[in-house]
């Protein structure tokens, strides 16, 4: 199955919690690769910077809180873009207005959290979804097909890694906004192993924590012995690296290129000599999340097959195990001794 094209999906009508530079590539994305529209940005610093925004981006109101967004009749979606110690407050008030919503990966802080959203938004029959903007791009579909019909034998070996030289970035470095390398980068790289492996059986994670308490580098194996396969993660904020993935199989390997996460080209190389090339390059790319939520808004469904909640809380378990063993807390969150994050 290819990559549903995201103009095929039906139009709804977007509100926009946040407006920084994610919230402006998601919005260039649903205007020039969508049918649907942004109506409406939040900015919880005033209205002043929602302004900003919406007379940068074309986007009609501009709203100084989040309440009155949610209180349009106009917005139909929300797409939730702040940072990440700020996603489950918005995406509840979001569930709670009867707004649909898009939450920006890391879907939250940790999974409990990601428990609150989830169960709120089943209470209140709403579709929520993961921003996990990767598992929805044509190269991602290529490639859960090519492994399902066996092109490369079973999966022995999944290796990511995602570094950026975010150094300069101050929220980066602010354990109040939940910053590090984990939640904002090191996301992508257990995300694709999840994808195609699901749950790990043994997680052995190794960190180095900063001066201010985040993770600057964070390396991660994933044992799924009931498979027979691993996985070798890494990412770090401190430097520029590949930013490739390679998957090995027992009849041939998957190379994704830089970087793996975006729209992106990767090769098969089988055992047998042969090779083939998939190229998925497309501009911006946010408009695939973007169709699959309107797709799935216009089914009736609570949740997308694509990258259900189920997915979303497992990927946050995984997470919060890698921070408890190297030690990485948020001062919103005051575990006692032995309990696991809060």
């Amino acid at each position: 199955m290819s990559a549903p094209l995201p103009m095929s999906a039906p139009a709804f009508r977007w509100g926009i919690l946040g407006a920084g530079g994610i919230a402006r590539k998601f919005t260039d994305a649903v205007t020039q690769h969508t049918a649907s529209e942004v109506v409406a940005v939040a900015a919880a610093s005033g209205v002043e910077r929602a302004q900003a925004f919406a007379d940068e981006m074309g986007v009609p109101k501009a709203y100084g809180s989040y309440e009155q967004l949610l209180a349009d009749p106009h917005v139909d979606l929300v797409y939730v873009a702040t940072t990440h110690n700020n996603h489950h407050g918005p995406a509840l008030l979001a569930i709670e207005a009867g707004k649909h919503v898009l939450v920006e990966k890391a879907f939250t802080q940790n999974e409990k959290q990601a428990q609150l959203v989830v169960d709120a938004a089943r209470a209140k029959g709403v579709f929520v979804m993961e921003a996990m903007w990767a598992r929805h791009l044509p190269h991602q579909y290529a490639l859960r097909e090519l492994i399902a019909r066996g092109e490369i034998g079973e999966i022995v070996s999944v290796q990511a890694d995602h570094g950026q030289a975010l150094s300069h970035v101050e929220r980066m470095w602010n354990p109040a906004l939940a910053g590090g390398a984990l939640l904002d980068l090191g996301v992508y790289p257990i995300a694709f192993a999840h994808d195609l492996l699901g749950v790990p059986d043994s997680i052995t994670s190794v960190g180095r924590l900063r001066e201010t308490g985040v993770d600057g580098a964070v390396s991660m194996v994933f044992d799924y012995a009931s498979l027979g396969a691993q996985a070798s993660l890494t990412t770090t904020m401190e430097a520029r690296t590949p930013c490739v993935a390679l998957i090995g199989g027992t009849e041939g390997f998957v190379t994704v290129d830089r970087t793996f996460y975006n729209p992106t080209t990767f090769t098969v190389t089988r055992d047998d000599g042969t090779s083939w090339t998939y190229d998925g390059t497309v501009p911006n790319g946010f408009q695939f999340e973007a169709a699959e939520v309107a797709r799935c808004v216009d089914a009736g469904l609570a949740e997308s097959p694509v990258h259900t909640l189920e997915q979303s809380l497992e990927i946050m378990r995984i997470m919060d195990e890698v921070r408890n063993q190297i030690g990485l807390i948020y001062p919103n969150e005051h575990p006692g001794p032995g309990d696991p994050l809060v």
